[in-house]
């Protein structure tokens, strides 16, 4: 068979061990297959037939992981889905970066520099910290910043706040591995400063909010105003530290949104340390930044478990670009798609469904009914959970009502889903809905609609 010229092109595309490894695979197939039906060999063992079951291998075993998809789920910052859309200035310095570059070179004194020297500028300038450093995400953050400051001593924390996030993520786990004690202070709903002042002992490390950023406590609540806490934690000679998760750096309510707690607004209050994420409202690509106070940011940086956490190149580079267009907050929302997402015209949405409709409708004819309904988005990620964005989408729902209709949805969803550049919508009320928020490129998702394989 790798003599064969039906494999020529094969050997010459993969090289010669990975096409002997599927030629093998294919063998394999097909003496099962023989084994089981004589009468397969004469149809499926010939050079021609096996070269393109060899070729077909090859392909899938060559076909990327990751691929581009059209997220059409509602939810904008989605999680699986690699939650932020990175700009193309983010994408444009990841690409210039992924070479050999000054990653930790001082191009002034020619001896080793600091990873965090190219993104400690300007969050010092966004965020009005004295110093700030990074890490590979929030969680990571915020382990750092427990076990540098309060191994082996108690971390008050409201009962309220001990929050559970994707991934099986949660608080109480996180103080455990980072080597401290969680001391709970109040109730579920209602938490008042003098608990936090009951509590505060000589063991006590420092004072942690943690920002409910995945779900709302409504009715008969109460906490305490940060800048409380944080005279508390002063009076007592402990940190405040606080933990924003998907803080934003813009003020959203400039853009429509309701407003989410900024890292300079909760420094003001007298923070001394804000965590946050970088993909998720802030736009950027997955890191955990920790701004605050020099002296102990100096302490995080020292503690030998942030080389484990750090940021690579690439990362940095998508990062600082992405800082940088917070400089210019007039062109936010046109040059960072989170924010143009976020605050996208329901009108605008709207026109993209009645262009979409009728498009979708043709090629699904025979099969499904197509739509237009009003929805609400979702901003994701755990990210302002409550608030919704009024949108627009396309209902796509079975003609084939009562039995068989299931099995019919789940070929249509399935369908979208293995186009080159998977549709992902989500199943709802009996029918696959297509919320219209994220679709910036119309050409792209209609050209490739010829292709849906709905057998």
């Amino acid at each position: 068979m790798l003599r064969s010229p039906d494999l020529s092109g094969a050997l010459e595309a993969h090289g010669r061990p990975a096409v002997t490894d599927a030629v093998r695979t294919v063998f394999s197939s097909l003496r099962r297959t023989i084994a089981a039906d004589p009468k397969a060999a004469s149809a499926e063992t010939g050079d021609a037939a096996i070269a393109q079951r060899v070729i077909a291998v090859l392909e899938a075993l060559s076909k990327p992981s990751l691929v581009p998809v059209f997220n059409l789920t509602g939810t904008v910052l989605h999680t699986n889905l690699g939650r932020a859309p990175l700009p193309a200035a983010a994408i444009e310095a990841m690409v210039q970066a992924a070479s050999a570059c000054n990653l930790e070179y001082d191009l002034e004194t020619g001896k080793r520099g600091d990873r965090d020297s190219h993104l400690e500028p300007l969050l010092k300038r966004l965020t009005g910290a004295e110093a700030a450093t990074v890490v590979n995400n929030n969680a990571a953050a915020v382990l750092l910043v427990l076990n540098t400051l309060a191994q082996g001593r108690e971390v008050l924390v409201s009962r309220g706040e001990l929050i559970e996030i994707g991934g099986a993520f949660r608080i109480p786990d996180i103080m455990a591995r980072a080597g401290c004690t969680l001391r709970e202070v109040g109730t579920t709903n209602r938490t008042h400063l003098s608990d936090f002042a009951d509590n505060i002992g000589e063991n006590t490390a420092l004072i942690m909010k943690v920002h409910a950023s995945n779900y709302a406590i409504e009715g008969f609540t109460t906490a305490p105003e940060e800048a409380e806490l944080a005279v508390l934690a002063h009076e007592n000679g402990v940190p405040f530290v606080n933990d924003l998760g998907s803080g934003a750096l813009a003020d959203l309510s400039n853009y429509g949104l309701p407003h989410e707690p900024m890292p300079a607004e909760v420094l003001a209050d007298g923070a001394d340390l804000v965590t946050f994420s970088g993909d998720k409202l802030l736009g950027g690509p997955q890191a955990g930044l920790i701004v605050g106070q020099a002296d102990l940011i100096a302490k995080v940086r020292k503690n030998p478990m942030k080389r484990a956490m750090r940021l690579d190149k690439v990362t940095i580079a998508a990062l600082e670009a992405t800082l940088q267009l917070y400089t210019d907050p007039a062109r936010l929302a046109e040059r960072l798609p989170t924010i143009g997402l976020l605050s996208r015209p329901t009108a605008d949405i709207a026109a993209v469904a009645e262009r979409m409709c009728p498009v979708v409708a043709t090629k699904l004819e025979a099969v499904a009914t197509v739509e237009i309904i009003t929805c609400r988005s979702q901003i994701g990620s755990g990210s302002l959970p409550v608030d919704r964005l009024d949108s627009a989408a396309l209902s796509i729902r079975p003609r084939q009502q009562g039995r068989g209709e299931g099995r019919i949805l789940t070929q249509i969803t399935e369908a979208f889903r293995n186009l080159p550049s998977p549709v992902i919508g989500r199943v709802q009320d009996g029918a696959l809905v297509f919320d219209l928020r994220c679709l910036a490129d119309e050409a792209a998702f209609a050209s490739q609609l010829n292709q849906l394989d709905l057998r």
